[in-house]
């Protein structure tokens, strides 16, 4: 089953193509750290990776997008891209929590946490078994509020200190992660989740209420 994955929960900009049989192999991937980016390059990714991969978009027999946490302008561009994918070519579309594609590749043999960036000097976060199962979250929160042990992601390195966390890779949700993150799903041939993102918190920006009338006095 050659399965497209895509991400834009944190600064990187992530399209890949994966072959998912008895394991997950990546055929062709395209990661560009930019967070302003993410419209501009999510689409070019994912059609230069399925050319990498000697395959074309519409190969694919099914797609993953991580749905965060992340924000709002960088999860609503993979999440649109992904569900106009899914259908122009009529193939499901799989949401994963973002954190869940990271904990997939931590190979650390004992309980983790995975940390990303939330801007306003805050960071996402979520629990994991030493099997990469979560156990808690995700949660929004500020790192001086938090003690971890050893954690993964950008957010887990730019507040080491903070947490007080050994930091291990990966960084950021790869192909290989969200195809894991989805694997089950997609060989048990399940329904796909609703397109739901993550977003944990309210907007930075806000619809204006109404004009104040002014009266004269």
């Amino acid at each position: 089953m050659l399965v497209l994955a895509l991400d834009t929960s944190t600064p990187a900009v992530t399209a890949g193509v994966a072959e998912l049989g008895a394991g997950v192999a990546v055929l062709g991937e395209r990661v560009t750290l930019d967070a302003r980016a993410h419209g501009e390059l999510i689409t070019p990714h994912a059609l230069e990776a399925a050319r990498d991969a000697g395959a074309a978009v519409t190969d694919v027999a099914a797609i993953v997008v991580g749905a965060g946490p992340g924000p709002f302008t960088g999860l609503r561009a993979g999440l649109a891209t992904a569900a106009a994918l899914g259908h122009a070519l009529g193939v499901p579309v799989h949401p994963v929590c973002s954190l869940d594609a990271i904990a997939r590749q931590v190979t650390v043999g004992e309980p983790f946490h995975v940390v990303t960036d939330a801007r306003r000097r805050e960071v996402y976060w979520a629990a994991y078994a030493a099997d990469g199962t979560r156990t808690d979250g995700p949660h929004v929160q500020a790192p001086a509020e938090l003690s971890f042990s050893v954690a993964a992601g950008d957010g887990a390195r730019r507040y080491a200190e903070q947490l007080g966390a050994r930091v291990v890779e990966p960084y950021y949700p790869s192909t290989a992660g969200l195809a894991e993150a989805a694997r089950d799903a997609l060989l048990g041939g399940a329904e796909p989740a609703p397109l739901t993102p993550l977003y944990l918190r309210r907007p930075d920006a806000v619809e204006p209420g109404a004009r104040k009338r002014v009266t004269a006095s």
